[in-house]
């Protein structure tokens, strides 16, 4: 029989050369391949990352020398106000150094599986922003207090102590305003960036749709016309 000669070979819908769709893409698989990979999930976004780790060092450096000089030069002219500004730039720098300690360990020991909550603790996370957050909002409180310490009392021979307080206070109002500030601002910006990026899709997505439907109108159009010449 000359019809059985030449079979085709038969392709099965999990051949690699040629899928549902047509040929399989090979940076596409192994863009599928790697987003598997949980490892790889604590740093999709290295820029920000960056970012969010060297303003967590800043601060920890920041608020833990500031603490420690306080702390150190207490006198007992000034020992209140300094032992109390000391003692919360220390715990607060600790906070800040813990949270930092407990992201390493997460990722070191792999125990999450979750992508949502790797995106909360990675570095440039919700917590990284909550914390600095919390960081410039306590800077705040303390810089104001001892600013409005320094104002109002008024001592009859002011020295050392009272100027000392005073740019304590000015310090501790201009960096936690910063922080404050640049979270506010970068928020802003990444807001402003996601509605940018979404936006041609959602366009695009609505245009697909008018196209799809002209499509089908144009087709049932077609097939009532043919339907009619049958008739005829």
């Amino acid at each position: 029989m000359p019809e059985l000669d030449y079979i085709p070979p038969l392709r099965g819908p999990s051949d690699p050369e040629i899928g549902l769709h047509g040929p399989a893409d090979p940076i596409q698989i192994q863009h599928g391949i790697l987003e598997e990979q949980v490892e790889l999930w604590w740093f999709r976004e290295p820029g920000k990352s960056l970012l969010c780790y060297s303003i967590a060092v800043f601060l920890i450096l920041g608020c833990g020398l500031g603490g420690v000089g306080l702390l150190s030069t207490t006198t007992s002219v000034s020992s209140e106000w300094r032992l109390g500004a000391g003692t919360a730039l220390c715990l607060l720098a600790l906070g800040v150094l813990l949270k930092q300690l407990l992201s390493s360990a997460v990722q070191d020991m792999n125990c999450i599986r979750s992508r949502q909550q790797i995106d909360l603790l990675k570095s440039g996370g919700l917590s990284d922003f909550l914390v600095i957050l919390i960081a410039g909002v306590s800077l705040l409180i303390c810089g104001g207090v001892l600013l409005h310490l320094s104002l109002v009392n008024h001592m009859p021979k002011p020295g050392q102590a009272l100027n000392d307080m005073y740019i304590s206070g000015v310090v501790m109002l201009t960096g936690g305003g910063a922080a404050v500030l640049g979270i506010a601002i970068y928020s802003l910006v990444v807001v402003l960036l996601e509605r940018t990026r979404h936006g041609p899709r959602y366009v695009d997505r609505i245009l697909n749709i008018f196209t799809i439907s002209g499509h089908m109108d144009h087709q049932a159009h077609r097939e009532t016309t043919s339907s009619l010449a049958n008739l005829i």
